[in-house]
């Protein structure tokens, strides 16, 4: 289901060990952020999601490829505290979370979380 492939322009500024997130079947948007997992696991965790809940998925995907910094009370926030420092975390159902890292000079995510509702946000 990864779409990874080098003749898209905007894959150029992923590094390794980075991904391009997977885009969801149904995105038609054209992206202004580029959004990448973290690692092949995040993606594969992200796959995940899309597959048991296609529709949030979508919605949280295109958010996070244009506005991944605008907060959506109880459904998109930063984190607080020190550890969590330019952590922003997405709820894409209720028991279903993105945590990323928005970059606003290079207009990139990087998404180090997706899936279960973790009791403890993880660490970047």
């Amino acid at each position: 289901m990864s779409d990874n492939q080098e003749e898209n322009p905007i894959v150029e500024n992923v590094e390794p060990p980075e991904v391009k997130l997977t885009a969801p079947a149904l995105s038609e948007r054209e992206s202004t952020w580029l959004v990448v997992a973290k690692n092949r696991r995040v993606n594969r965790d992200w796959e995940a999601l899309i597959q048991r809940h296609p529709e949030n998925s979508l919605r949280c995907y295109e958010d996070l490829c244009s506005t991944p910094t605008t907060r959506q009370p109880g459904r998109v926030f930063p984190l607080k505290g020190k550890t969590y420092k330019g952590v922003w975390e997405y709820e894409v159902t209720k028991g279903d979370r993105v945590f990323y890292i928005p970059d606003e000079q290079q207009l990139k995510v990087i998404v180090y979380y997706a899936g279960k509702h973790p009791n403890i946000a993880p660490i970047p």
